[in-house]
């Protein structure tokens, strides 16, 4: 556990970088929420093997479309209902997070990669080099990335993996725009020429000085990039070009439950708004983190 420096007698105690931004993040009542909400559901997909009721593919056609318990005819035996297969709502429910997670957070892995590898090498080496990448660039957002996304998942046949590496390919350009960016201001600054006068190579430099100081900006980013991820995954499942049934993912129990909607709204509205809360989470803690991590606020 760290503690604070000691001072000269007389003095304040010094604060050490990491124990003034853990102060800023426990002061930071929208990181507070958001990462509150991210535990449960992490936890709550982590543990749906014990936690589920039922098993996820158990099919029971004489229980199909039970309401849920809130509703007069509802049961404690399945507290949030059946879809129209007779298969408990909340154990897919519970087992679709570990779906929406995974291709969240592996989409934008793959997204950081791609990007702030080009964004760190067109703003340090400039010239051709930052001319080919903001080439690629202007033809990635001229791209619209849905339909290019349904047609890939089309092509290819939909799995996890495939709808991973696909969304992960397409969502890249933030990690560029904001790195490349950074990148530009960091190689002019004084401890990067000093590296260059002793002889340091470029690659050094690079993984030594210029990517350690795009950390926070790289963590803001890829915490919005999981959301944007997840919502991708969402709707192309709703489609019907993303995660093939009968794994349970929440773009899908929206999909399969669209067309009892009017009679049996719980069908929709519980995916929908877990979903919301989830995409509402990620985007409040790294809102936080970008507040925790300003240089004004290190003062």
């Amino acid at each position: 556990m760290a503690t604070a420096a000691l001072a000269p007698d007389g003095a304040a105690p010094i604060v050490t970088p990491w124990q003034a931004a853990r102060r800023r993040m426990l002061r930071h009542r929208g990181f507070l929420i958001g990462l509150g909400v991210i535990a449960v559901i992490a936890l709550m997909a982590l543990l749906a093997p014990w936690l589920a009721p039922h098993d996820p593919y158990a099919q029971d056609l004489g229980k199909r479309l039970v309401p849920p318990v809130w509703d007069a005819a509802g049961s404690w035996a399945h507290p949030l209902g059946t879809d129209h297969l007779g298969r408990d709502y909340l154990t897919r429910l519970m087992y679709g997070a570990r779906i929406s997670l995974v291709i969240g957070l592996g989409a934008a892995s793959i997204g950081c990669l791609i990007g702030v590898s080009l964004g760190i090498a067109a703003g340090y080496y400039g010239g051709r080099v930052d001319q080919l990448v903001g080439y690629l660039l202007t033809c990635q957002l001229a791209l619209p990335t849905l339909l290019l996304a349904m047609a890939l998942v089309f092509l290819i046949g939909p799995s996890v993996a495939v709808v991973i590496g696909i969304i992960g390919v397409l969502h890249w350009t933030y990690f560029l725009v904001v790195t490349r960016a950074a990148t530009l201001q960091i190689r002019e600054l004084d401890y990067v020429t000093a590296a260059r006068a002793l002889g340091c190579s470029r690659l050094q430099i690079i993984g030594h000085d210029v990517l350690p100081n795009l950390l926070n900006q790289i963590i803001v980013i890829f915490t919005l990039e999981v959301g944007i991820a997840i919502i991708a995954e969402a709707s192309l499942s709703f489609l019907g070009v993303g995660v093939p049934a009968p794994t349970p993912s929440w773009g899908l129990l929206i999909a399969e439950g669209r067309n009892s909607m009017f009679f049996r709204p719980w069908l929709v509205v519980v995916p929908g708004l877990v979903l919301f809360m989830l995409v509402i989470a990620i985007n409040l803690m790294g809102d936080g983190l970008r507040d925790v991590t300003a240089p004004e606020s290190r003062n």
